[in-house]
């Protein structure tokens, strides 16, 4: 199968076109939002041919009231089952039942029939089951800094990414509650970012100069996640999963200095090369935060670390400048506890990510 329309288009006009003439016919009068958010690169605008293989298709969201949920979401999923065509856009809207061997975790594929009932993926759905179940957290729930910071950005760009089809429930204001990090939480991620850069910066050249050059490198990769980890907080954008951070970084204003210079600090032969790269990277890293105006002025933007001939960012200089800006006494009491930043920052595990179950439980980690 050749994709030749993005997932989202295609979801917005499945969604006009097909599905909702099918509820106003059949259930006139019900109330209701309608959107594609979430999980599946399409919300995020990045599909291609190739994402196509498997949960790609014509889909869509139905957030019902409580009240319909429980008196009508069978019905109306019984309804489109029934009255769906077959196809749409040239695709098939019936998708293969979830697959559970080999690792596959539900996955499903489109699958063309012309008799019986399509097996849709018009999910109906309400707005607080859906937001407990994705990331956590209910929809009338106040929002804690230490809810923010176990949140993984993965899942805050997807949920305020995708587009709102249809909306009398009020599924938009909820989202523009999740739109970015409260200034005190982004400072102390800010904060935090710079000080896993401090943690490692000094690191990379140690182990190049006592001829450990792959332990060098691997440090040096550390250095750049961390830094275009550190940009996406500059520029006020959430960071994607690891296959798409790279495609996202690139989107960044910052992108087009930067990524040249991370790019051939990552394919640095030497550690004395690999420094010099990222001492240009400092540099930018420098004039983002000076061009912030968030704190005084950082200057220089790099310096000797004590003696040893290894040139690094001093990352402390950033930090301290940061935290002093926080006035949130719930921001200030967990700066003072830790620095381990949001989940994004010290954790890349997948399953600890995607567990909504434990993000209670990684909340309690910003506890005095």
């Amino acid at each position: 199968m050749t994709t030749v329309v993005k997932g989202l288009d295609l979801a917005r006009a499945f969604f006009h076109l097909a599905v909702q003439p099918i509820v106003s016919r059949r259930f006139s009068g019900l109330r209701y939002s309608a959107a594609l958010l979430g999980s599946g690169s399409e919300v995020l605008g990045y599909d291609d041919a190739v994402s196509a293989d498997h949960h790609w298709g014509p889909r869509a969201m139905l957030f019902l009231a409580p009240a319909d949920y429980g008196a009508c979401a069978e019905r109306l999923n019984q309804v489109l089952a029934q009255k769906l065509p077959y196809r749409f856009m040239g695709y098939a809207t019936n998708y293969s039942a979830p697959k559970t061997e080999d690792g596959d975790h539900g996955t499903q594929l489109l699958e063309e029939i012309s008799t019986g009932e399509v097996n849709h993926r018009v999910e109906i759905l309400t707005l607080d089951g859906y937001l407990r179940t994705y990331l956590g957290i209910a929809a009338d729930q106040a929002i804690s800094a230490a809810d923010w910071l176990s949140l993984p950005q993965q899942k805050l760009l997807s949920f305020t990414s995708g587009e709102v089809f249809r909306d009398e429930l009020g599924l938009q204001d909820i989202r523009d509650r999740f739109s970015y990090y409260p200034r005190d939480v982004w400072l102390y991620l800010l904060a935090c970012g710079w000080s896993r850069i401090g943690q490692d910066e000094h690191l990379a050249p140690r182990a190049g100069s006592v001829g450990d050059e792959l332990g060098s490198a691997l440090i040096t990769g550390r250095l750049l996640r961390s830094i275009i980890l550190l940009c996406f907080l500059y520029e006020r954008r959430y960071a994607p999963y690891p296959k798409w951070l790279g495609t996202a970084f690139a989107e960044l204003s910052c992108a087009k200095e930067l990524a040249p210079i991370l790019r051939s600090a990552q394919t640095g032969e030497t550690w004395r090369e690999r420094e010099r790269r990222l001492c240009a990277a400092y540099e930018a890293l420098n004039r983002l935060h000076n061009e912030s105006g968030l704190t005084a002025p950082v200057r220089p933007a790099v310096q000797d670390f004590h003696g040893r001939g290894f040139r690094v960012s001093n990352a402390w200089r950033y930090i301290e400048l940061l935290l002093a800006e926080i006035k949130t006494p719930e921001v200030r009491a967990i700066a003072e506890q830790s620095l381990i930043g949001s989940i994004d920052l010290f954790s890349d595990n997948t399953d600890l990510r995607e567990a909504v179950r434990l993000r209670g439980k990684i909340a309690n980690l910003y506890s005095p």
